[in-house]
C-alpha cells in the first residue's frame, strides 16, 4: 500500500484490522486498549498522531493534514464516551483512514500531479 512508510501501514492495521473475529469481522488494538478507562483512548490516540506525523514529513498538504487530525479527534472523542464509544472505535477505524489518506497523496505524487 504506501511505498515510502510501510511503518505507517503496520501501525494502522495493527491498530484497526489486527485481530480477527468470526464472521470476517476485524477488529485492531485500538477498539482493545480503549477499553482500558480513562487511558486506553489517550494511549491509543497518542500513537495515532505517528501516521499524521509521517503524513507532514512526507509532504501532504494542510488540508489533508486536517482531515487526518479530524479523523484522529473524532476517534479519541466519540471513542471515550463509554460503551458506545468502544463500539465506534471498533468500526470507525481512524488509522485506516488516514492511512488512506496519506496513500492518495503518495499516488498522486508518484504521477507526478501537484497535489493541492
Amino acid at each position: 500500500m504506501i511505498k515510502d512508510s510501510k511503518s505507517a501501514q503496520n501501525l494502522a492495521w495493527l491498530l484497526d484490522k489486527s485481530i480477527p473475529l468470526p464472521g470476517g469481522i476485524r477488529i485492531g488494538l485500538d477498539g482493545v486498549i480503549g477499553l482500558i478507562p480513562g487511558v486506553g483512548d489517550f494511549a491509543t490516540g497518542a500513537i495515532s498522531l505517528w501516521i499524521i506525523a509521517q503524513a507532514k514529513q512526507l509532504g501532504v498538504p494542510k488540508t489533508v493534514l486536517a482531515r487526518m487530525i479530524f479523523n484522529t479527534f473524532l476517534d479519541f472523542t466519540l471513542g471515550s464516551i463509554p460503551l458506545i464509544g468502544d463500539l465506534f472505535d471498533f468500526a470507525f477505524k481512524a488509522n485506516m483512514r488516514n492511512l488512506e489518506l496519506l496513500q492518495k497523496h503518495l499516488d498522486k505524487h508518484e504521477q507526478g500531479i501537484q497535489p493541492r
